[in-house]
């Protein structure tokens, strides 16, 4: 982060800023596409009990879309400031993106302060002999690989579905179907937001009574039914209704699928669970808006992206349910017992 940010700050070679933009993980979409993602993840895990893992997992989402939410006020309205003094447009961006390199520095004195506690121990002993266990594997992983990398495909196709319906296509959809103007359209998607990280905090008690898999595909299957309902609806109000309805239990999957990935892995194994389903969900993902946007280009397809959509996020929930109904987190166990 910090180097991504001093060189954001002092140069315009694009093939740099490029380089930099990878290596030092500046999302172009503000949704965290790095490595944090799999070693918090990971981490919070190691230090909690399994009964409350979803629980923080459902704050977590919250308190980092609330993160994502005020960085980008104050980059914003940093900008802003500096551009009234008269510094130029580009000379305010560049200052910005050095705040993006001191919180990396502050963000590495804090990691530093972190406790051992939080790491998995490498190379786990026998309980008998006292003999480290060789663990050889594949990016990571040994016993549970099967289970990622089919939970790193459906989870890519998840992720592409939902890549037809990002929020600035969906924007684009209310502009040119009703005629919506900027402030009306920050409006509605400042609701949907604030519903769809209220909705993740629900998340833990819904599993709580039905179970992490339950909770993540049957708050899922009406909310893409709602969904391929927003484009059916002959007025803008029923259309904004629809979809606030669907933005409040949208996010009740997401930590109950991070909770249940931590969950069915070994514990050495979670780091590299996490990478590997991240990094599918982000492919995924940057395939769909090249489709979206031919679709929207013709007037007669404008609303075919909340079909396809709503469609393959169906499909996703059925075939995941019927994989791993069967594969139980540890604190599901417990409770049968």
């Amino acid at each position: 982060m910090i180097m991504a940010g001093v060189v954001f700050a002092i140069t315009g070679n694009y093939i740099l800023l490029v380089l930099a933009a990878t290596i030092g993980v500046i999302s172009p979409s503000g949704n965290e596409v790095g490595p944090f993602l799999s070693i918090e993840q990971s981490s919070l895990t190691q230090i909690m009990p399994d009964e409350q893992r979803t629980q923080i997992f459902a704050w977590y989402n919250l308190v980092g879309a609330f993160a994502t939410a005020l960085g980008a006020i104050c980059g914003g309205t940093l900008s802003q400031v500096l551009q009234n003094a008269g510094v130029t447009p580009l000379t305010s961006y560049r200052v910005v993106v050095l705040g993006y390199a001191l919180v990396g520095l502050v963000l590495a004195v804090l990691f530093t302060r972190l406790s051992p506690s939080v790491e998995v121990i490498a190379h786990p002993v026998h309980a008998d002999s006292g003999k480290p266990v060789a663990r050889k594997g594949f990016l990571g992983l040994h016993t549970s690989g099967k289970v990622v990398f089919k939970l790193a495909a459906l989870f890519s196709l998840d992720a592409f579905a939902g890549g037809f319906v990002v929020q600035s296509l969906v924007a684009y959809w209310f502009t040119k179907r009703f005629g919506v103007d900027p402030a009306v359209l920050g409006a509605i998607f400042f609701g949907a937001n604030i519903l769809a990280g209220l909705s993740a905090l629900s998340a833990a008690w819904v599993a709580s009574k039905i179970g992490l898999l339950n909770t993540m595909v049957l708050t899922h299957l009406p909310s893409n039914i709602l969904l391929i309902l927003v484009p059916l609806m002959p007025n803008l109000p029923l259309a904004i209704a629809m979809l606030l309805l669907r933005f409040s239990i949208s996010q009740m999957d997401v930590p109950t699928r991070q909770s249940y990935t931590m969950a069915v892995v070994s514990p050495d194994e979670r780091s590299s669970a996490s990478g590997i389903t991240g990094i599918a969900r982000t492919i995924g993902a940057s395939l769909a808006p090249t489709f979206t946007g031919l679709l929207l280009a013709n007037p007669l397809l404008i609303s075919v992206p909340f079909f396809i959509s709503g469609g393959l996020k169906i499909i996703y929930d059925l075939i995941i349910y019927r994989s791993f109904r069967a594969i139980k987190p540890p604190e599901e166990k417990k409770s049968a017992l």
